[in-house]
């Protein structure tokens, strides 16, 4: 891989517009990817899913050179309908629209990027990864006070004319004082067999909010790694909701800093997995100042031979007094097959909090599901009620409620649960 990798990386830069010095930053990023090489299970944040032998098994040969030179024909077919919004639309990792149609522009500035930047490259290698071989990052930037009047749906999407490619994506958001932004990453593949490489990162000042939804749907071969980095100031709110049903594999990963006195984080996703499928949730909410919350809810529906997992960390600063942090995750185990890993993880220095966490899996309660055909239910309507009843929780704990009927419509649940 090494000799490729290099190879992919010199052509790269031969069809692109770095400066010499961004080259050169790109190209240490390179070699420190090089050195580390891709996560394995001897670091504790993979030690249940090595994203190695999962690429080399579900994509094989890994090609890292990326044309962007020419454009690609947006289906808007893949468009969601129902719910009007402001779009950006990558494909093959190629930005190809940007429309802030419901938008004070005024309010909003969206700037292009190609520097690297060199702030948290020490998380993991595959974030040295996508410095190296990034072509552009964007940074929008939500002026202060203004609240978007329509959300933001950042559409992900390829097509059959890549295979067997590392895609790398950057978005960066700054929402400014008492602004607030509602953002939904929608998944929709139509490619197979590629290793998507993204990065978020989010800084919230004084009262600001975020709403954050990410869904991975659609059904796919690709595999997917997202990390999500949330700086957030004084009374400040984070809303970040996961549906992970769709690709091979995915993992998403959100850092919170709760640098702020009564900021708040709360992190809610579903897993809802079959067929081999291996998706994995970790969370890392860092309690860094006195008065601060976070709330997490993960459940689980996995079908045969899938695989979940989630390792959910709550740091508290030795400073941060009056921390409230919650964390909890259930699974419904479908059969023997289905595999749920689960490691939640509390490490406090403040002797003046109330945190909790916990865990639970187990199949479906049988009697349950004789009650409701003595009802006049059949089996197969039995399981599917108490499976929705099950995940509508997480659904319900959505604040915005045009996307939460937006998401029980794409789950296929009514809304009336």
């Amino acid at each position: 891989m090494t000799e490729q990798i290099k190879i992919d990386f010199e052509e790269t830069i031969k069809t692109s517009t770095f400066s010499e010095s961004d080259t050169q930053l790109k190209k240490s990023f390179l070699n420190k990817f090089i050195e580390k090489g891709f996560p394995s299970r001897k670091f504790e944040n993979w030690k249940f899913s090595d994203i190695n032998q999962i690429i080399k098994k579900n994509i094989g040969e890994l090609s890292f050179y990326n044309d962007y030179s020419s454009s690609n024909k947006i289906d808007t077919s893949i468009f969601i309908g129902g719910l009007e919004h402001n779009k950006i639309v990558f494909i093959n990792g190629r930005v190809e629209k940007i429309d802030f149609s419901f938008e004070d522009k005024d309010k909003i500035e969206i700037n292009e990027d190609s520097k690297p930047k060199d702030k948290l490259e020490k998380k993991n290698s595959l974030i040295d990864l996508n410095t190296a071989f990034i072509n552009k990052s964007y940074k929008i930037l939500v002026k202060e006070n203004y609240s978007f009047n329509k959300p933001l749906i950042v559409y992900h999407t390829s097509n059959n004319k890549i295979k067997s490619k590392n895609i790398n994506l950057r978005l960066e958001f700054e929402l400014e004082q008492n602004s607030s932004l509602r953002l939904i990453d929608f998944f929709n593949d139509t490619s197979e067999k590629n290793f998507v490489n993204i990065f978020y990162n989010f800084d919230l000042k004084k009262d600001a909010i975020l709403k954050n939804y990410k869904i991975d749907k659609t059904q796919n071969n690709n595999v997917k790694y997202s990390f999500n980095n949330i700086n957030q100031n004084e009374n400040s709110i984070s809303e970040t909701f996961i549906l992970s049903a769709g690709s091979d594999f995915l993992k998403n990963e959100i850092n919170c800093n709760l640098n702020g006195k009564y900021s708040s984080a709360f992190v809610n996703g579903i897993f809802s997995l079959r067929n081999n499928q291996q998706h994995e949730i970790r969370t890392t909410i860092n309690h860094l100042t006195e008065n601060t919350k976070s709330y997490q809810l993960i459940k689980s529906v996995l079908g045969k031979e899938s695989k979940a997992v989630y390792q959910g960390k709550i740091f508290v600063n030795s400073i941060a007094q009056k921390t409230d942090g919650y964390q909890l995750s259930k699974a419904i185990l479908v059969d023997e097959t289905t595999e749920f890993n689960a490691k939640p993880e509390l490490e406090i220095y403040a002797d003046d909090v109330k945190c909790s966490h916990g865990s639970a899996s187990g199949s479906l309660d049988e009697n349950s599901i004789f009650y409701l055909m003595s009802r006049g239910l059949s089996y197969k309507e039995a399981r599917e009620l108490l499976i929705n009843g099950f995940l509508v929780e997480v659904i319900n704990q959505i604040t915005d409620e045009p996307i939460k009927k937006l998401i029980k419509n794409l789950y296929g649940l009514k809304n009336e649960y």
